[in-house]
């Protein structure tokens, strides 16, 4: 692989590797509005196979081209759903009032506020805040995604000649604010996100485990990833 790829070889390796695309599309068309079309997010998962392939370097082993691979794939899904602009404004402005909240009141307690805290200062009932964090669709939606989309703290982790995603992600700096982060949420909080990432349970499978509506482990894994967003805001208005 790199990138003098004829176009044989180039369309064997998207061959080989159409069934990650589609596995990580399938993942993330299942926390999302019904508008938006799963053949849309393959077609542009394909776009970030093939740049992938083209930028790898062959001597390094499979499974690191398949780790690289598969954010390339997310980054170009994930670009594809900011630019059809999926998610309502109205719900994106809720989400950015939660993580204020959030934000401020973990620097005020000195831990990850309640949900019955973060509804009282929103001057929400709990279902009301339970209902916005499902109307947010999903979080967008994987860990290696926080703060991609916030300039300022792309710019705060990334060097002037570390312009992509993947160099973010392999920051040590970055790792160890994600990690730190990850240790102060709820304990809840906590197992879902392991369940779901490392173990990679589904929601359904994850509410079997933990005796809960696949809606309410949605809510679960929406509300500790905005937790982790408001984190990583309130460093980089601490820089």
């Amino acid at each position: 692989m790199g990138a003098t790829l004829d176009a044989p070889t180039r369309s064997a390796q998207v061959a080989r590797y159409l069934p990650l695309v589609q596995r990580i599309a399938q993942r993330l068309r299942v926390r999302l509005p019904a508008n938006v079309d799963i053949g849309d997010l393959i077609q542009a998962g394909l776009m970030g196979l093939m740049n992938a392939l083209e930028q790898w370097e062959s001597e390094q082993s499979e499974n690191a081209f398949l780790g690289y691979a598969s954010i390339r794939i997310r980054g170009a899904m994930l670009d594809e759903l900011r630019a059809q602009d999926w998610l309502p404004r109205r719900a994106r402005q809720k989400e950015q009032s939660i993580a204020k909240v959030m934000s401020r009141l973990e620097q005020a307690l000195g831990r990850a506020a309640s949900e019955e805290e973060i509804a009282a200062a929103l001057g929400w009932s709990l279902q009301e805040l339970q209902e916005a964090l499902r109307d947010g669709g999903g979080q967008l939606l994987y860990l290696e995604d926080l703060g991609a989309d916030n300039d300022a703290f792309v710019n705060q982790y990334l060097r002037a000649d570390q312009e992509d995603i993947s160099t973010l992600v392999g920051a040590a700096e970055f790792q160890r604010d994600l990690e730190q982060s990850i240790l102060r949420l709820p304990e809840r909080e906590r197992l879902v996100l392991a369940l779901y990432y490392q173990e990679e349970l589904t929601l359904r499978e994850i509410g079997q485990v933990l005796d809960l509506t696949e809606s309410r482990v949605s809510q679960i894994l929406r509300q500790a990833v905005l937790r982790l967003r408001s984190s990583l805001i309130k460093w980089q208005e601490e820089a």
